[in-house]
């Protein structure tokens, strides 16, 4: 799979108008990585630390399927991990798709072991401008979404903290990973047109719950965690 030396950011996202009283969310990170590349430890075992140390970040872990092919079956890939790597592919504008690679508040990518790369994108990255309220209740999720300028979609996001996992074959066949935030669902679950909102959903799969706002150019717009 590709990989390779990058940390490009497209163009500059819409600009929204911050609702009184929003405070910054944390800042997005996603690794896009799979339990058969060899280049992918080094990038999972970043995110781990990224998620232990950097409180301001969501780290989430999408593991991908394309490897699965190539002598182990990744055990948390999903469809659903791909489709949403193929849309950074076309909206970072270089339609290219490779493992590990981290994308950072969906506007900016990087090989995902490349710590300074990473870091830089992290200390770059705007504010998200709307400020998400989730509640969970005896009946599921409440997604609030305030006033604003601007739309997206919300998506709905369950992840386990962590898994270990020995390799049974593949480019990792014999070593035993460890992975953090390992996203086990992810759908999307309404629109956000500018106007104060409120969603509700079941709970998805997963231990912990992520929501994200994100724009039409992958821009993340705001998110929110359990």
């Amino acid at each position: 799979m590709l990989r390779r030396s990058l940390f490009a950011a497209a163009a500059a996202p819409a600009i929204l108008s911050r609702p009184a009283g929003a405070t910054d969310g944390p800042v997005v990170v996603e690794l896009f990585t799979s339990q058969s590349c060899s280049s992918c430890p080094p990038a999972d075992a970043l995110l781990g630390d990224l998620a232990a140390r950097q409180p301001g970040v969501l780290a989430l872990s999408f593991h991908v399927t394309y490897w699965d092919r190539l002598g182990w079956r990744d055990r948390f890939s999903l469809p659903e991990a791909t489709e949403r790597q193929q849309r950074y592919a076309r909206s970072l504008g270089h339609g290219q798709l490779y493992t590990p690679q981290i994308v950072v508040q969906g506007r900016r990518d990087a090989v995902g072991s490349d710590r300074s790369a990473v870091l830089g994108g992290i200390a770059a990255a705007a504010p998200a401008p709307v400020a998400i309220g989730l509640a969970i209740t005896d009946q599921g999720l409440r997604i609030d979404l305030p006033e604003g300028a601007g739309g997206g979609t919300v998506w709905l996001i369950g992840y386990d903290a962590r898994h270990v996992t020995r390799i049974g074959g593949g480019e990792n066949g014999g070593r035993t990973l460890s992975y953090t935030n390992v996203v086990r669902s992810i759908a999307p679950v309404g629109a956000w047109q500018g106007r104060p909102s409120r969603l509700t959903a079941p709970r998805p799969g997963g231990e912990h719950i992520a929501v994200l706002l994100q724009g039409a150019d992958g821009a993340i717009l705001g998110a929110a965690r359990s």
